[in-house]
This record gives C-alpha cells, sequence and structure tokens, in this order.
C-alpha cells in the first residue's frame, strides 16, 4: 500500500478546509469492519480531549446517505453515520491503533509527517503576522508619540500607561510586566502574540486619529482619551467573545520569528 493513498482520499469541504472520511479511513488502517474502527477513534478523541483540543473541530460527526443506484440508474441508499476526520484526528487515531498493523505503521508515520508540517507552517504564517504587526507598532508608536507631543504631553510613560490602563483593565506597563513574568528590561511588544500586537495597535492608531480629530490638548486630556480608546478596544474584544490581552500567553522575543522566516527564505533561494 503506498503512502499517497491517504492524500488520494482526502477531501475538502466548501470552506477549502480538508478532512478525511472516517468511511474512507477504516479500509486503509487494515480494519474489516467498521464497527470495530469506532473503537479506535474514541480512544483517539480521548487523546484529544487530553491534548486540550476541541474534540468536535477534529471529529465531526455526520450523517450522510449511501451513494448507490438501482436498476432504473436512480441513486438512493439508506443514511450512514460517519466522521469528517481531520489530519490531527488521523494522526491521533494512528497513533492510537495497533502499531504491529503495517497499515497503521504506515498511516502513523504519513500523518505525524504531514501534521509536524502543518504545525511548521501554521507557526511561519503566526511569524510573519507577530514580524508585520511589531513593524507596524513601531512606526504608529512613533506617530502617537508626535501627536501626544504635539498635544502639550510631557510625560510620556505616563501617557502610554494610561493606553494600557484601559485596554488592561487598569493594569499599568509594570502590572503587565508581572503578569507576564518578564523581565525589567525587556520590551512588552517584543513578546506579544499577533492577536495581542493587533489589539494594541488599533489602540495606538485610534488613539492617535482621536488626538489629531477632536484637537486634543493638555496632559490629563490626552491620558483620558488614551485611556478611552484602549476600553473601547477592551470592550470589543470581549463582546466578541476573545481573551483579554492581560490572559494572552507571553512567547518568545520577536527576534525568534525575524530568524525563523530568514532561515526559510535562504532555503527557498538555494
Amino acid at each position: 500500500m503506498k503512502e499517497n493513498l491517504f492524500e488520494k482520499i482526502k477531501k475538502v469541504n466548501k470552506y477549502g478546509s480538508e478532512y478525511w472520511s472516517a468511511r474512507d479511513l477504516y479500509k486503509l488502517l487494515g480494519y474489516t469492519e467498521y464497527g470495530k474502527f469506532l473503537r479506535a477513534i474514541e480512544r483517539a478523541k480521548e487523546a484529544c480531549k487530553n491534548s486540550t483540543q476541541e474534540i468536535d473541530v477534529h471529529f465531526a460527526g455526520v450523517s450522510e446517505p449511501q451513494k448507490s443506484r438501482n436498476q432504473y440508474g436512480e441513486i438512493n441508499g439508506q443514511i450512514i453515520d460517519d466522521y469528517r476526520l481531520s489530519r490531527y484526528a488521523c494522526y491521533l487515531i494512528a497513533q492510537n491503533g495497533d502499531s504491529r498493523k503495517v497499515e497503521i505503521a504506515k498511516a502513523q508515520t504519513y500523518f505525524a509527517i504531514q501534521t509536524y508540517r502543518q504545525e511548521t507552517q501554521d507557526n511561519l504564517v503566526e511569524d510573519r503576522k507577530r514580524v508585520f504587526l511589531r513593524g507596524e507598532m513601531t512606526e504608529h508608536n512613533k506617530n502617537l508619540a508626535s501627536s501626544a507631543k504635539r498635544a502639550g504631553v510631557t510625560d510620556y510613560a505616563n501617557f502610554q500607561d494610561f493606553g494600557y490602563m484601559g485596554l488592561y483593565g487598569g493594569m499599568r506597563q509594570k502590572d503587565i510586566h508581572q503578569k507576564k513574568k518578564l523581565k525589567e528590561k525587556e520590551n512588552i511588544l517584543d513578546h506579544m502574540n499577533s492577536e495581542e500586537l493587533a489589539a494594541n495597535l488599533f489602540r495606538a492608531t485610534q488613539t492617535d486619529a482621536k488626538i489629531k480629530r477632536e484637537n486634543i490638548i493638555g496632559q490629563y486630556n490626552a491620558n483620558m482619551a488614551h485611556k478611552k480608546v484602549g476600553e473601547k478596544v477592551r470592550n470589543t474584544i470581549k463582546s466578541l467573545g476573545g481573551t483579554m490581552p492581560e490572559n494572552l500567553p507571553k512567547v518568545k522575543h520577536i527576534k525568534e520569528s525575524r530568524k525563523r522566516i530568514k532561515t526559510l527564505t535562504k532555503k527557498k533561494l538555494k
């Protein structure tokens, strides 16, 4: 059995997401009965739960008609239960199968490699978003600083604190450092993921626009404007069911993302 058979039975839904039908997969894994394969799926679902992944995302239960033609050429058939399995689900099923079976051993190798490649690709997407947004933060913080200075802000650190207080539920920069267990000289922005950077970029750009639009003058007024914008961004995140920025995980320094992108670029040029 060739490993590319797993790719041949792969399907793509209308949203462009790949999946495998459990009804197609069980035979390739050496099972003679679908009922026995269901036990392997249940073990895999338990492993998925233990890895804190959402089971329904990776093991989507569906009921579909079994297509067959009668003597008149009409398509009919009984409704059968099936699963639409993600690549990760297939990986877990293979890992929880009987590795003494040649088919299972091949599937373990295949889906382990493919899952690793997918994770690597996902990480690269996040790296690129982080690097882009970090660069945007640098530029827009310069713009915000210029607008704040023209508005009469003399204590810029204090002005920045009010923006963070609005977005982070009352936390100042030092509080965020402590919450995220950052060292004193580490820049908060260098350890944010793309989601947190995007929230802060929105805060910075909208505060800059508000100061200019409303012709805000004075340290106090600028501080209040910055805090109010931060609160608005926070409320938007909350209304969307998002994670509050102070609860997002600290990630490795942005230089690590830049390094991975640079390494990949060099490989592609060879």
